[in-house]
């Protein structure tokens, strides 16, 4: 891990950083960037925070835990299994499983530090992650608060599609695809990447690919170690999401649950139709006015950090 701050946002000033690791119920170290107020010796409520899908903790989630650290809270911010700056092999591969793994082992870990109080734990998942931390949040009662932000249910998007377009063919034609790849990536030894974010954005480019571009190809959010940045997933990392429904559980979780999203944002459906999945007068969803889907990645005007941190004390008294 490197020691330089490398994050594509400053450090507060009221707020104290340092690298951690830990590891997952499968032996993968997770690495990890822990916030902390100056100055504060009481015991601290603990969030775990990951994602987008795709990206590192020097970018959103790394925004999110020092943004949470400024308003009191014990945050770390790690790198999902086989990502970022954490350990696993093959490299940039994703799994239902495994990655709700990392979220619950990162709780193990805020339970083993003397200053965070181990009844009020909290996690967020940005994008993709909003997904994983949603099912985490369904098999791992400690949890108390679950932040979904801006969230992609990527199960759903890769079997079905964007807005649940694609057909039975379609998605027949892609399961002979990926499992080819399979054979390939076997035979070679050369796991094939899907490729991160277009380099070159064409003049016709759907908007949500405009609005990837805006956050990962340009200063804003651009990071060397971010797949999305750069040269993607393994590409048969699909073939899990496909196969392993993420959000099958929802109206198991007794705990409080915050969906945050832009209400401009292409992906805004997918917090919508979990929501009608959710039991419990602890469920809020939370519509941004005229924000888009990477409007909550790092616009300080748009995430609402203080409802969000309003919502957290509410539910862990």
């Amino acid at each position: 891990m490197t020691e330089k701050w490398d994050k594509t946002f400053e450090l507060d000033a009221d707020v104290n950083h340092k690298k951690v690791t830990f590891k997952n119920r499968f032996g993968i170290t997770i690495a990890a960037d822990l916030y902390e107020p100056k100055g504060n010796f009481n015991r601290l409520l603990g969030i775990a925070v990951s994602g987008p899908f795709g990206a590192v903790k020097e970018q959103a989630s790394g925004l999110y835990a020092m943004q949470m650290a400024k308003r009191g809270f014990l945050a770390i911010a790690f790198d999902p299994s086989f990502t970022g700056e954490s350990s696993g092999y093959p490299r940039n591969v994703a799994s239902p499983d495994i990655n709700t793994e990392d979220f619950q082992a990162a709780v193990d870990y805020l339970m083993t530090l003397d200053r965070v109080d181990h009844s009020r734990i909290s996690i967020i998942g940005i994008c993709g992650w909003g997904g994983i931390a949603l099912n985490t949040a369904s098999i791992d009662t400690r949890i108390k608060v679950t932040i979904a932000s801006t969230m992609y249910d990527m199960s759903r998007v890769n079997h079905s599609g964007y807005f649940d377009k694609l057909t039975e063919e379609e998605l027949y034609q892609q399961k002979i695809a990926l499992n080819a790849q399979r054979l390939l990536d076997f035979q070679s030894g050369i796991y094939k990447r899907a490729g991160g974010v277009v380099d070159h954005l064409p003049e016709n480019a759907p908007f949500y690919v405009k609005d990837y571009y805006d956050y990962y190809k340009t200063k804003r959010g651009y990071h060397i170690r971010s797949l999305n940045s750069n040269d993607g997933w393994n590409i048969t990392s699909a073939l899990s999401f496909i196969n392993t429904p993420q959000l099958a559980h929802l109206a198991e979780i007794k705990n409080a649950v915050l969906l945050i999203h832009g209400d401009k944002a292409h992906s805004c459906y997918f917090s919508k139709d979990a929501y009608q999945h959710l039991k419990g007068e602890n469920k809020r969803l939370l519509l941004i006015p005229n924000a888009v889907h990477t409007d909550l990645y790092d616009r300080l005007d748009a995430i609402p950090f203080e409802e969000m941190k309003k919502f957290i004390m509410k539910n862990t008294k």
